[in-house]
């Protein structure tokens, strides 16, 4: 991963994708309470990610973080045991207008090309969708291949994915 200048104020920090981001924040979560952004600004900073709180503050809302109280009565972040169906959908629907340029099949497969660095995205959003008729996917930098189930599935999986490409609730 190619460093970056740091931030303003981030200490000589460099500079994350959303990615590297919410792993860090899952992480951070996972062993310690933090109770402001402004806390978890600080601890993504001391492992020398330069962030700010405003994109940290994205990064919260993105991943539906939550706040729950404590038995203290303060309260900290927490992430959702599990995205609900609907946020499952909604991430897919963004991936796929957002960053697919094309989905045709080969013999068996699927083949979704990508703009360049946003296969994993895409491919992440139809794992997560958890179809049936998809076993998974393989994602290079710009290009997804996605694995039916059967031979038979193939085309329902290409309707789908071109339905979300054109905007539309897939079948």
């Amino acid at each position: 991963m190619a460093q970056s200048q740091a931030a303003p104020g981030a200490a000589g920090g460099r500079d994350s994708t959303r990615a590297e981001r919410e792993r860090r924040i899952r992480d951070i979560l996972a062993q310690r309470p933090v109770e402001t952004q402004e806390d978890l600004v600080d601890l993504l900073r001391r492992q020398g990610l330069a962030v700010t709180q405003a994109t940290v503050s994205r990064d919260i809302k993105r991943m539906g973080l939550v706040k729950v109280p404590w038995t203290d009565g303060r309260s900290h972040y927490v992430a959702p045991e599990k995205p609900s169906p609907a946020d499952v959908l909604r991430r897919l629907q963004h991936a796929v207008t957002e960053y697919v340029l094309s989905a045709d099949t080969g013999e068996e497969l699927v083949v979704i090309h990508t703009l360049t660095g946003r296969a994993n995205a895409v491919a992440a959003a139809i794992d997560e969708m958890q179809w049936d008729d998809v076993v998974g996917t393989v994602a290079g930098d710009d290009t997804i291949l996605v694995v039916p189930r059967r031979r038979t599935m193939r085309d329902r999986v290409l309707r789908r994915l071109r339905d979300l490409m054109e905007g539309r609730m897939p079948r």
